[in-house]
Parts: C-alpha cells; structure tokens; sequence
C-alpha cells in the first residue's frame, strides 16, 4: 500500500475489540491507529524529504490538507444512511482524523512509531490531560476498566457513538441529531468531519512544532 493511500476500513480485530469494550474505545482505536498509522506516516516523510525539498511546516500542511479532504469526503458518504451508518460513520472518522496526528509529528521529525504517540493522540483530541494519564490508560491502569467492566452488551451501540463522538471534538454531539435523518446528514457531516479534522490537525502543529 502507498504510503499515501488511507485503508477505508478498519481493522475487522479493532472492531471485535470496540463491541467487546465500547467504552474503552478510544483507548482501543489509538493503539490500532499507532499500529497501523504510524508506519505509514513514517514511509510518508521519507518519500516526500526523499524527492522534494520540504520544510517540517510544509509537509505539516500538506497533511492538514490532505486528511481534512478525506474526511470531508468521508462524511458525505457516511451521512447517507443516517442513523443506520453512524457507527461506522464515527469509527471512519476518528480513523482518519486519527492519522493525521502521526503524519504532523512524523513530519516535525517525532518518530510516529514511538509508544508515546497514541497517549499524545487522545490528549489532542480531548480525552485526557497529560500523555502520562493517556498512557495509563493505554497500559490498562486507567478509569475505563472498571467502566468499562460495568457496561450491558445491550448498550454496546450506545455506548460505541458516545465514546467515538467524544473523540470528535466539540462540534461533534451537535451533529448527531441530523444523522436520524437520511441525506440530511450528508452535508452536516461533510462539513463537520473536515473542520474536525483541520482542527485535531492545528492542535497536532502547534504540538509538535512548538
């Protein structure tokens, strides 16, 4: 796979993993994206440092760009099915706004494969403090696993879109509400999923390039 190519889908493991332990799914979609991400993120600056002239900030932005199109794209598509495609709509897009955070700091010259980089992505997204609290609970010594023991099956769903829509951002809950709705969704969710994402990507800039 290019280097440039986003996988649409996510792993058929990450998703066993999200209906097991929905609220712990955060925790779970980081550590697939570092998995699967931060090697590509890593081939990404070498091709492009090995053919161009490029500054850190330029291929930062140029990863900005990139991710936020995609994920504009994404939500056109997702926003189709209304509440029937919204988990996979969610997963799809934390999925690639997760990625860019790996090619921002690939791009500064951060090693996208280090064990920190996941902890850094939930911290920039909103879902803890510090890298050292992410960290933990990426190590299983965190608050979600005594949440996440207590959940029913039969609230898997529900709990799946408030954890993925915690990941979002603060535009991301108010978009919900047209997603009950077929193809009203489509441009709400176009919008929203690429100003999400050049927003995650801002915060991953100013992160990683001081």
């Amino acid at each position: 796979m290019d280097a440039d190519e986003i996988p649409r889908r996510l792993p058929s493991a990450l998703w066993s993993r999200l209906r097991e332990d929905p609220a712990r799914a955060p925790e779970h979609l980081a550590l697939a994206a570092a998995e699967v991400h931060g090697p590509a993120a890593r081939d990404w600056v070498a091709q492009r440092t090995g053919r161009y002239a490029q500054t850190p900030r330029e291929l930062a932005l140029m990863a900005k760009k990139r991710h936020a199109s995609l994920a504009r794209l994404g939500g056109a598509a997702g926003g189709v099915g209304g509440f029937v495609t919204l988990v996979p709509d969610l997963a799809a897009a934390v999925w690639i706004q997760s990625r860019v955070v790996y090619f921002v700091a690939a791009a500064y010259g951060f090693d996208p494969l280090d064990r920190m980089r996941p902890a850094e992505q939930l911290v920039l997204q909103g879902l803890y403090a510090t890298p050292a609290d992410a960290r933990a609970a990426l190590d299983g010594a965190g608050k979600h696993i005594a949440v996440a023991l207590g959940e029913s099956r039969l609230r898997t769903e529900e709990t799946l879109v408030r954890r993925l829509t915690s990941m979002l951002g603060r535009h991301g809950a108010r978009r919900l509400a047209g997603r009950f709705i077929p193809f009203v969704g489509v441009p709400l969710n176009a919008i929203g999923h690429e100003r999400e994402t050049r927003e995650l990507a801002d915060r991953a800039i100013r992160f990683y390039g001081g």
